[in-house]
C-alpha cells in the first residue's frame, strides 16, 4: 500500500441535495507535472477525477466484500508526476449521504458530473485539464461524461480514461460474463452444479429478467436486497451512442484475462470513437488490473488483492496522462 499523501484532503460536495463525500489530494512539494515547468509552482494543476466499478465501492474503490484497493496506488503515482485527484464515496456509501439501494445508474452519473462541476471550481485545479478515469462501472460513466450524455451544462473533461470499459449494452456484458465465469466455478460448487444439473448462464437469464419485470428503485431475490432501479438502468444501457460522441482524447486498457467485460470490445470503441484513442489489451492482467497468468478467474480475487496494481497499467496511465496535460 502507498504511503499517506500529507496533502489528502476530506471534502464534501453537493448533488440531488445532498452531501457527498470525498479526498481532494494536490500534488506534493516534490510533485511536479512536467506540462507545467514554465510555470509558477502554486499554478493550478491538472487534476484526475476517479470513478469506482459497481457494487458499494467507496473512493478506493473497495466494497465491504473486498478491498480492491485500486485508486489509491493510482493516486500515490500520480501526486508525484503534478497531478490532483479527486475521488468519492458514492450515495449511502463511506461518508456520503443518500440511500445507496435506492440510488439508479443515471442517478451515478448526476452525482459524477456535480462532482466535476465542483472540481473545476477549486482554485488548486485547472478547469481546462480534468481528466476522468473509471473503473469498470466508473469508465461507463466517464464516458457519458464526456458525450455529454449528463445534459446541459455538463462541465467539459479534457480527456478519459477507461480501465475494463465496454462497447456493450449491460445486459450483454452480463451474459458475456456468465460464459466467462461458469468454466471457472470449481470445488464444491462445481459438485452441486452438476449433481443438480444447473445451466448457470440459463439460470443467470432468468435472474436478469426477474430484475427487468421489478419496478421498484429496490427488490428482494432469494432473500437479498437488490438495487433494482440500478439493475434495470444497467442492462439497458447503450455505450454506443455514447461512445460515437466523444471527441476528447481516450486512453483504454483491459486486461487480457479479464472475465467481466470483453477485451474485445476495445477494437469496437476504436471505430466508434471520433478522437484519438489509444489502447492497450495487457497480457495476463485481470478485471483488478493485477497480474494472473493461472486464470484462476473469480476464486482468486481475494489473492489478487494482496498484490500491488500491474506496473504496466500504470505506466500506461501515468505516460499517457502526461502527454495529454501539455495540450
Amino acid at each position: 500500500m502507498p504511503e499517506h499523501n500529507p496533502n489528502e484532503q476530506a471534502v464534501t460536495f453537493a448533488s440531488a441535495g445532498l452531501r457527498l463525500s470525498g479526498t481532494l489530494t494536490t500534488p506534493g512539494a516534490d510533485g511536479h507535472s512536467p506540462a507545467d515547468a514554465h510555470l509558477p509552482a502554486n499554478a493550478p494543476s491538472p487534476a484526475v477525477m476517479l470513478l469506482p466499478g459497481s457494487g458499494r465501492t467507496d473512493r478506493d474503490d473497495n466494497a465491504k466484500v473486498m478491498a480492491l484497493n485500486l485508486f489509491p496506488e493510482l493516486v500515490a503515482e500520480l501526486s508525484t508526476i503534478g497531478f490532483a485527484t479527486f475521488r468519492y464515496d458514492k450515495r449511502g456509501v463511506g461518508s456520503s449521504e443518500g440511500d445507496y439501494f435506492a440510488t439508479g445508474f443515471d442517478d451515478q452519473l448526476a452525482d459524477a458530473s456535480a462532482a466535476v462541476a465542483w472540481l473545476a471550481g477549486r482554485p488548486e485545479v485547472d478547469p481546462k485539464r480534468i481528466f476522468v478515469l473509471g473503473h469498470s462501472e466508473g469508465a461507463m460513466n466517464a464516458v457519458r461524461l464526456a458525450a455529454g450524455a449528463a445534459g446541459a451544462g455538463t462541465a467539459a473533461v479534457a480527456g478519459i480514461v477507461l480501465l475494463g470499459g465496454s462497447a456493450k449494452t449491460g445486459e450483454e456484458t452480463m451474459l458475456w460474463q456468465g460464459h466467462q465465469i461458469a468454466p471457472t466455478i470449481t470445488g464444491f460448487n462445481k459438485l452441486i452444479i452438476n449433481l443438480l444439473r444447473i445451466d448457470v448462464v440459463k439460470s443467470q437469464v432468468k435472474g436478469i429478467n426477474r430484475l427487468k419485470a421489478t419496478s421498484t428503485d429496490v427488490a428482494r431475490m432469494q432473500g437479498q436486497r437488490i438495487n433494482a432501479k440500478w439493475v434495470r438502468e444497467f442492462l439497458a444501457y447503450d455505450p454506443v451512442p455514447d461512445l460515437a460522441k466523444v471527441h476528447v482524447p481516450v486512453l483504454a486498457i483491459t486486461g487480457a484475462n479479464d472475465i467481466q467485460v470483453d477485451p474485445d470490445d476495445l477494437r469496437l470503441m476504436a471505430e466508434l470513437i471520433p478522437a484519438d484513442v489509444e489502447s492497450h489489451v495487457v497480457p495476463d492482467v485481470t478485471h483488478l488490473f493485477r497480474s494472473d497468468p493461472s486464470r484462476a478467474g473469480l476464486k482468486d480475487y481475494k489473492k489478487q488483492t494482496k498484490r500491488p496494481v500491474d506496473p504496466r497499467v500504470v505506466g500506461y496511465v501515468t505516460a499517457w496522462l502526461k502527454g495529454h496535460a501539455r495540450g
